[in-house]
């Protein structure tokens, strides 16, 4: 069955609204613009009720899409910090404005982080291991690590792995083994190591190159990112987490991918990520595939 998945532990961090390609969302105490290629109904609210709000409201580069410019009207914070909490664990993360938009969390990844903390604390294995691919600033990292397992964390982009440590140090926590490299050549590397993994979590992008200019295209190279992950997992106990944002790709392309890599998954959950707006309007925030046994 197809499931749509929405955190619900959220504190301080609020969807107010969205729509004409845009999301107005609060972190802590501030409120930011962003575009959103799937919101393409209409606003809620007025734009100038969005302009009052808005601390910082991100334009993007007419030449160069992907990247943009922050237009801040308010200051923010110094430092900019939001927490989370589930259950024991208690984190907080560092945010920040970026050329790319982000800002330091996906928050629809909650969910995720508390599949991941309750998965581990379900193994009877005395400090679980667990590989983070396509990891950004880590926030699966410290949700695993704060639940007691090793931790391997994988990104292509050095100044991402420093803002992932500076998370780590920030929950007062230790031990990430740092990886600055492709993440094919990484997996690949380790299966034929005979490496192996109680927990696996990948969120690959639709494109993007590793750090000596390795290829990543999500159409061509998740079959095989897939079937080399399945070698790593430890073939007793294990869970794995599939993140696809990308508008070419359905959970029922993705149900059919992972039963190709994998075959029968136990316990496998699958669907939509999304969040709520204050005006009941559910942004999807890409599709999710996960499964333990």
């Amino acid at each position: 069955m197809i499931q749509l998945l929405t955190p619900t532990n959220w504190k301080s961090y609020q969807l107010i609204d969205t729509g004409h390609f845009e999301k107005l969302e609060k972190f802590g105490d501030v409120i930011l613009s962003r575009p959103e290629p799937q919101a393409i109904w209409d606003k809620s609210l007025s734009d100038s009720e969005w302009k009052k709000m808005t601390y910082a409201r991100f334009e993007r580069d007419l030449v160069n899409p992907d990247k943009g410019l922050w237009k801040t009207v308010k200051p923010l914070p110094s430092p900019w910090t939001i927490p989370y909490h589930y259950a024991k664990l208690h984190l907080h993360f560092k945010l920040g404005l970026s050329s790319f938009k982000h800002v330091g969390i996906f928050p629809e990844q909650a969910a995720n982080w508390d599949y991941i903390y309750d998965s581990i604390n379900r193994l009877s294995t005395p400090q679980p291991r667990f590989l983070n691919l396509f990891a950004y600033t880590g926030a699966a990292s410290i949700a695993a690590l704060a639940a007691g397992a090793q931790v391997t964390h994988v990104d292509s982009i050095k100044q991402v792995i420093t803002w992932a440590r500076e998370n780590m140090e920030l929950n007062k926590l230790n031990g990430i083994r740092w990886i600055v490299e492709d993440a094919m050549k990484f997996v690949k590397r380790e299966a034929k190591r005979g490496n192996t993994y109680h927990g696996i979590i990948l969120d690959p992008p639709a494109y993007g190159r590793g750090p000596n200019g390795e290829k990543w295209i999500l159409e061509d190279n998740i079959r095989e990112l897939l079937k080399t992950c399945q070698q790593l997992l430890d073939p007793t106990h294990h869970f794995l987490i599939l993140n696809i944002y990308s508008l070419g790709f359905s959970t029922l392309i993705i149900e059919n991918l992972m039963r190709d890599c994998f075959g029968k998954t136990p316990q496998k959950e699958s669907g939509e990520l999304y969040i709520e707006d204050s005006h009941r309007k559910r942004l999807p925030l890409g599709i999710f595939y996960r499964f333990r046994k």
